[in-house]
């Protein structure tokens, strides 16, 4: 095994966590898309009780 200067062990480490994090882009607009789309079916879904056909 070959021998690693803690600098370049901490840098190494440093850039393993922060790619490990660029994924929480992808799972954040997924749950606005989901949280816009269900706002609007409910409001479509509560608002039409509210339809008069006189």
């Amino acid at each position: 095994m070959e021998h690693t200067p803690d600098a370049a062990w901490l840098t190494q480490v440093v850039n393993a966590a922060a790619s490990d994090q660029q994924g929480a882009g992808n799972l954040l607009r997924t749950v606005i898309v989901v949280g816009v789309l269900g706002s609007v079916f409910l409001g479509w879904f509560l608002l039409r009780g509210y339809k008069r056909d006189d």
